[in-house]
């Protein structure tokens, strides 16, 4: 068990909803539910949906509470865009084994790079987008910053600047000052990134305010970056009563980057 600081329990009860999933139960066709070997008994799940002649893979990594199975009821939005959709899940999360652990977050997610090939197998060749959602903004940016030569372009969508505004908006009791390997953060970790980017964020999200999504677009030296401000939505129904403008920013970054 791990006695980092970070670790303790009453940041990872705070930090992480997860809920587990029966692999192999989903009814959309051509569905491909695994495995991703990460360390020892750890091994992280996954859902791949496969839509007819795909032109893209987009690599996901979903919001907190959530499991990769929920995009069930998604994947049509980026079947209509002829996206495949990788939806990978967390320390357990789904089907994954493992219990979360915030210092294994980020590195965790590197195990899925060598993956690919045998996850993807015809899919393989396809440009890859890398896309993560609130929690899932952090190991999207992680790995685009991390392995840039993986992917065409780098989607955020409601995420997080950096750990200590996450902590503050969840009322987790830590003295940050006393971590010395405290992760430089999402906004810090973009100044590095250059590859083409997409920011969404709802201008009502009270969980992480849009000035989080902000940040992040500011910070990125991109020379194609864009970001999607939706005003009137929040966190959870961005998908919802913004899904035209939110589907419509993602289609046309994949129609210019392709």
């Amino acid at each position: 068990m791990s006695e980092h600081p970070l670790d303790n329990p009453a940041i990872v009860n705070n930090l992480f909803y997860p809920r587990t999933a029966i692999q192999g139960n989903s009814r959309i066709p051509n569905t491909q539910d695994g495995h991703i070997p990460v360390d020892g008994e750890i091994k992280l799940g996954y859902r791949l949906y496969q839509p007819e002649n795909p032109r893209c893979v987009v690599i996901f990594f979903h919001g907190n509470g959530e499991v990769a199975s929920d995009y069930d009821s998604l994947v049509g939005e980026y079947f209509r865009l002829d996206c495949a959709f990788l939806a990978v899940d967390y320390r357990g999360y789904g089907w994954s084994t493992g219990k979360p652990r915030t210092t294994t977050f980020l590195t965790d997610a590197e195990s899925v790079i060598p993956a690919l090939p045998d996850v993807l197998g015809d899919l393989n060749d396809l440009p890859r987008y890398i896309m993560g959602r609130s929690l899932g903004s952090a190991p999207a940016i992680h790995l685009a910053h991390k392995f840039p030569e993986q992917f065409k372009a780098l989607i955020v969508e409601s995420g997080f600047a950096d750990m200590p505004s996450v902590f503050k908006r969840l009322g987790i009791p830590v003295d940050l000052s006393t971590i010395t390997d405290l992760p430089v953060g999402n906004a810090r970790t973009m100044q590095e990134i250059k590859l083409p980017l997409l920011v969404i964020h709802g201008e009502n999200d009270n969980l992480l305010p849009v000035h989080n999504g902000q940040k992040i677009y500011d910070a990125s030296p991109s020379d194609d970056k864009r970001i999607m401000r939706i005003p009137r939505v929040g966190h959870n129904d961005l998908m919802v009563h913004g899904a035209n403008a939110y589907f419509g920013a993602i289609k046309k970054l994949i129609d210019e980057t392709t």
